[in-house]
């Protein structure tokens, strides 16, 4: 009769543990990692669909919460190439966009929302005098595939974070990393 007792206390004492642990979190290094391979997933997805368009990144900068705010910033800097008529016509850009990163908890992945540009650049050889209308188009695809591209998927084959995705999780942008922690419902 004891052992019934004491079961629940040794399962009581578990729980309070793991709640008092610091909140499972990824750092920006880890976001920056899993961005470029994800630029890298699209842009082969779309070579295998026949799309014209290719993208490479040759840098992925993030910063989670500057200045004490709730919003991730990414420096990106690639290349964007039409590939039409035998032909390849490149493009490098700039991209600086800040975000609010979003945990959605069906696809157990984070995503940027609510995009703000702030800074944009392309150089080509190929053109020369005002750009507007290439960088605003440019711009428009890039920032659609970071709204649709998670910056960070939680990795099924890891059972903790298999575990995490079974519970009601949001997150929080602390300096430097993401935080995942127990939903308020």
């Amino acid at each position: 009769m004891s052992r019934l007792l004491f079961m629940p206390l040794i399962l009581l004492t578990l729980l309070g543990g793991c709640a008092s642990m610091s909140p499972y979190s990824i750092s920006e290094q880890a976001l920056e990692g899993h961005l470029q391979d994800a630029i890298k997933d699209f842009d082969r997805q779309q070579l295998q669909a026949g799309s014209p368009l290719s993208v490479s990144l040759s840098n992925a900068d993030i910063t989670l919460g500057p200045d004490g705010r709730d919003v991730a910033v990414v420096d990106l800097t690639g290349q964007v190439a039409v590939n039409a008529l035998l032909t390849r016509l490149p493009v490098d850009i700039v991209l600086k966009v800040e975000g609010a990163p979003v945990y959605d908890s069906q696809e157990k992945a984070v995503y940027l929302r609510r995009l703000k540009l702030l800074d944009s650049r392309i150089e080509s050889p190929l053109f020369k005098g005002n750009l507007q209308p290439v960088t605003d188009t440019v711009m428009r695809v890039v920032a659609q595939m970071l709204e649709t591209m998670p910056i960070y998927r939680l990795d099924q084959s890891s059972l903790g974070q298999r575990i995490l995705g079974m519970v009601p999780m949001d997150i929080r942008v602390a300096p430097g990393r993401l935080e995942f922690v127990t939903a308020n419902n």
